[in-house]
């Protein structure tokens, strides 16, 4: 293979993007915060029916609406690296009703894959008491490789309007050789959370503040997470999944000179 996926070069190119896109991400993810805690506040004050019909219609109502500004954001990342000397639209950055049922489709499957391990753990420890912990890590395991290998199949939706089967497919096919590097990609990720939100548990347990303003002070800290950390992890795994679709096609990487 003449063009190996590199996880230094993905991450220097993730951060040029950003750097030359930062403010449409920025405010992206400020209108994205803003609806969010728009549908909480309905979820909290508005809807007072308390029968199960109604919350499981809520729940999905939420489900499309995060479905949809999820994949809002990631259009907009591609197209801002797609278009860089061009201008767009708005429609251009809007995903369709079918890949938003699409999206819907894979969280439905993931909770289901989800489920089914779930029972699978609680089958073995329940025949097998001594030997929980093995199951647990197995378990865990098993949740990360499918998670990782499955993870970009919403970048399929979203570039190639792929079905959900399709996007998997194709999701699986990108990181069969690539599985150890994407794990070192997430690995980054997992690192950058950890360098945002350890201080702020610090802060928080040895701030003194009584309930009511560590409550505060944690929603404060996760607005600016959300605001700072989430574009450019976002921007992370949209690099990713375009360069390594670059190298599995074994074609020039495109966005490689984005310096």
């Amino acid at each position: 293979m003449y063009h190996p996926f590199s996880v230094a070069e993905t991450i220097k190119t993730a951060w040029n993007v950003l750097k030359r896109n930062f403010i449409p991400l920025i405010v992206y993810s400020v209108i994205s915060l803003f609806i969010y805690e728009f549908v909480d506040f309905i979820k909290a004050f508005i809807l007072f029916d308390d029968d199960i019909a109604t919350k499981f219609g809520f729940i999905f109502i939420q489900l499309i609406v995060q479905c949809y500004i999820g994949l809002s954001f990631y259009k907009l990342i591609l197209t801002l690296m797609d278009r860089e000397y061009y201008e767009f639209e708005l429609k251009d950055i809007l995903p369709s009703f079918k890949m938003t049922f699409n999206f819907v489709i894979i969280g439905l499957l993931t909770g289901l894959v989800v489920a089914v391990l779930v029972f699978f753990y609680v089958l073995a420890i329940r025949s097998f008491k001594e030997y929980d912990h093995v199951f647990e890590i197995i378990e865990l395991i098993l949740i990360l490789y499918i998670s990782l290998r499955s993870i970009f199949c919403i970048c399929f939706i979203v570039d190639d309007d792929s079905s959900p089967i399709e996007s998997l497919k194709q999701s699986f096919e990108i990181t069969k050789d690539n599985f150890f590097k994407t794990l070192g990609i997430f690995a980054f990720i997992i690192l950058i959370l950890a360098l945002v939100l350890i201080p702020v548990v610090l802060v928080l347990n040895f701030s003194g503040l009584d309930q009511d303003k560590d409550g505060f002070i944690f929603r404060l800290a996760f607005y600016c997470w959300f605001i700072l950390t989430f574009p450019f992890i976002q921007v992370i795994i949209m690099v990713t999944y375009r360069k390594l679709v670059y190298s599995h096609q074994d074609v020039d990487d495109d966005i490689a000179e984005t310096n």
